[in-house]
């Protein structure tokens, strides 16, 4: 015990510089280090009625989320702790019998999931957010999950393959295998979309050329999805890897009432996204985080001897699902960084607070986006600045360029 300690703590702490180190250049942003939010007072901005409407539109969604994620802990624990028993169904091998115990991890996430989000649909279908039936949320979505099918077999397949050799040191191993299938996935993202066409106003095609140009970025097509019989809301967003770069805008988002100026600030912010290598970034922080994931998973599974056995395969699950609800607010912080240095983007590109102001405004009065919410749901829900943060970062951008 002693002589395992002596090599696997100095290897630890070097590897947890390192984290740091990583996390550290992945952090760094242009917004100024000096700059200072004021301090806005909703009501400025947004009535009584949309104010008290999205607040009580998210906090039935939040609270649902937690009902949700309390639920899926408690089955996972008990899966852990009996679903070995399952085992005496599978005539497989070892990695087959594996894949099959995630088979049934997954099969009870799917049932546990499917109440809360025909809930969730009830709710939203209410408040005149989503277009889509019952079934389509009970039934549909097929596609979906045969992908998270297959690739949750091909990570217990790698996973118990490389434990052959390897046995408690297996993530040293399979997490850059994991990373350069993320990174794989980011690029293919962009092809994997259906219902897209390119952009047709030739204004903002116009508009979008030039924003490109002053961000750095070239190359990069503008695309449009047709969501407006599925939901209401308006959205744009940025994916893809190199050659694989795009910028998504919904439908609903061109027909909206955004007028020209406000349409061209959303695409300097996602533009930003892909001028500061955002898409890179998150798959960096994937690596970090899939680390310790991997470490935690292997020191817990240790007892059931490790993910080299099948039986090992529901203690990794819980872990896994843990971990995951854990970083939450961590991951939470990075990804909002990276919003807000988009919308910095945007400021500098455009120069044209007022449009990017006129936004936020025009998002919180039609997209039931609380303003201003708890603390307690912006730590564990927000991946984005709020409303109020993002309208107070154009005036302080105002503020610094009189």
């Amino acid at each position: 015990m002693r002589r395992r300690l002596t090599w696997q703590v100095p290897t630890l702490v070097a590897l947890a510089a390192v984290w740091a180190v990583a996390a550290y250049f992945l952090w760094e942003t242009r917004i100024p280090d000096s700059l200072s939010l004021p301090n806005l007072d909703p009501s400025s901005f947004f009535s009584a009625h949309t104010l008290s409407r999205a607040a009580d539109f998210e906090q039935f969604l939040e609270l649902s989320w937690i009902g949700r994620q309390v639920l899926l802990i408690a089955v996972f624990a008990a899966y852990a702790k009996w679903g070995t028993r399952f085992m005496e169904e599978s005539a497989a091998g070892r990695i087959g019998t594996g894949i099959f115990l995630a088979m049934m991890g997954f099969a009870l996430t799917w049932f546990v999931q499917v109440p809360f989000e025909v809930l969730d649909t009830w709710w939203e279908r209410k408040y005149g957010v989503l277009n889509v039936s019952y079934a389509a949320v009970i039934f549909g979505g097929w596609l979906q999950l045969g992908v998270t099918f297959i690739s949750l077999s091909v990570a217990v397949a790698i996973v118990m393959g490389i434990a052959k050799w390897l046995r408690q040191t297996w993530w040293i191993a399979a997490v850059p295998i994991f990373v350069g299938i993320a990174l794989l996935q980011t690029f293919l993202a962009p092809y994997l979309l259906s219902g897209a066409h390119p952009l047709r106003d030739p204004q903002l095609s116009a508009a979008a050329k030039r924003l490109e140009q002053r961000e750095g970025v070239s190359g990069i097509p503008v695309e449009v999805l047709d969501v407006h019989d599925y939901t209401p809301e308006e959205n744009a967003f940025a994916t893809g890897l190199g050659p694989s770069r795009r910028v998504f805008v919904y439908d609903t988002l061109l027909t909206g009432g955004l007028n020209q100026r406000q349409l061209e600030a959303v695409l300097a912010h996602e533009f930003g996204h892909q001028a500061r290598d955002h898409l890179w970034k998150e798959v960096g922080w994937y690596a970090l985080f899939a680390f310790p994931e991997a470490y935690l998973i292997a020191l817990f599974c240790r007892r059931r001897g490790g993910l080299y056995r099948p039986e090992a395969i529901p203690v990794a699950l819980l872990v896994a699902v843990v971990f995951s609800l854990v970083v939450i607010p961590i991951q939470n912080v990075i990804v909002r960084h990276y919003e807000a240095e988009a919308d910095w983007m945007s400021l500098q590109t455009t120069r044209d607070p007022k449009a990017l102001a006129g936004v936020m405004v025009h998002f919180g009065r039609h997209d039931l986006s609380d303003p201003n919410p708890p603390t307690w749901a912006y730590i564990l829900f927000d991946n984005h600045p709020t409303l109020m943060q993002r309208i107070a970062m154009a005036h302080a951008w105002q503020a610094r360029n009189r």
